[in-house]
C-alpha cells in the first residue's frame, strides 16, 4: 500500500455479479502498493467475469490532500482499536452496478470490512463522513476509469525508496507497471489533489470527464455516492 503516516498521536501505523466472492485470497496484494493492487485487481476482475471483460464497471480512486494525510478506519495496517492509520494516500476499486437493486462495491484490499463492500458501507465506517475532522484531515477523492487507468498508470516504484536508495518497504516480485505510451512513473499526477480543485458541482460534464480524461475528475467525500450515482 502507499506509505503511511505513523505516529503515536494518531494511528500505527458484471456483468456486476449479485454475490461476489468473498476474501482478499484469490487477488494480488502487495502492502503498501495500493496502486498496483488496485491495477492488477481491477484485471483480475475482468478476467474472472466479477466485472464486464472491458472493465467500463470499475474506477480507480484515488484518495489523499494537499498534506497528504488522510485518515482512514477499519485499516488492517493499524495497531489501534478502532482501526484508523493515517496514510498520505490510498487507492480502492469502486464497481459501479447499473441494476438498481444492488448497491456499488468497494474493493480495498487493505480493509477489515467485507470484501467487497457496499459503497455507502464503506463511506460510513471507513471514510466516516460524520466524524469531525480538522480541515488538514479532509479527504479528496480523484475518481478515474479502470480502462484508462490501465493504460495511462505507470509506477516505477521511486516513491518507495529512502534518499539512499533503500526500499521503504519490500517491493512486488513482478515487473513495474509501464503505460502503454511507454511512460514509466505517473503516479505522482494521480497523487496530487487538492480541495480547491474538486468540482463545484455534479453534471453531465462531469460524467463525461470520468470517462473519457487520463486524470478523472476529483470530488469531495460529499460528492463521492452522487458521482456514482450519475454515472450510467
Amino acid at each position: 500500500m502507499a506509505n503511511s503516516n505513523l505516529d503515536a498521536s494518531s494511528s500505527s501505523s458484471s456483468s456486476s455479479a449479485t454475490n461476489p466472492p468473498l476474501g482478499v485470497s484469490p487477488y494480488n496484494h502487495t502492502p503498501y502498493y495500493c496502486e498496483e493492487n488496485v491495477y492488477l485487481l481491477c484485471k483480475k476482475l475482468r478476467e474472472n467475469g466479477i466485472a464486464k471483460a472491458d472493465g467500463s464497471d470499475l474506477f480507480a480512486v484515488f484518495i489523499s490532500n494537499e498534506k497528504k494525510q488522510i485518515p482512514l478506519w477499519n485499516q488492517k495496517a493499524s495497531h489501534r482499536a478502532d482501526g484508523v492509520v493515517i496514510w498520505d494516500y490510498h487507492v480502492i476499486c469502486v464497481q459501479k452496478r447499473k441494476e438498481k437493486s444492488l448497491p456499488h462495491l468497494v474493493w480495498d484490499l487493505d480493509s477489515t470490512l467485507p470484501f467487497p463492500s457496499p459503497l455507502a458501507t464503506y463511506v460510513a465506517e471507513t471514510i466516516r463522513p460524520s466524524f469531525q475532522l480538522f480541515s488538514e484531515f479532509d479527504r479528496v477523492f480523484r475518481i478515474v476509469h479502470a480502462p484508462i487507468f490501465q493504460k495511462y498508470f505507470a509506477s516505477d516504484r521511486r516513491h518507495m525508496k529512502d534518499s539512499e536508495g533503500n526500499w521503504n518497504a519490500p517491493p512486488p516480485s513482478y515487473a513495474v507497471i509501464v503505460a502503454e505510451d511507454r511512460t514509466v512513473h505517473n503516479l505522482n499526477e494521480y497523487m496530487e489533489m487538492s480541495s480547491l480543485d474538486t468540482i463545484k458541482s455534479i453534471g453531465d460534464d462531469t460524467v463525461d470527464t470520468v470517462l473519457t480524461q487520463k486524470l478523472g475528475v476529483l470530488v469531495s467525500e460529499s460528492q463521492l455516492e452522487e458521482l456514482f450515482s450519475q454515472i450510467s
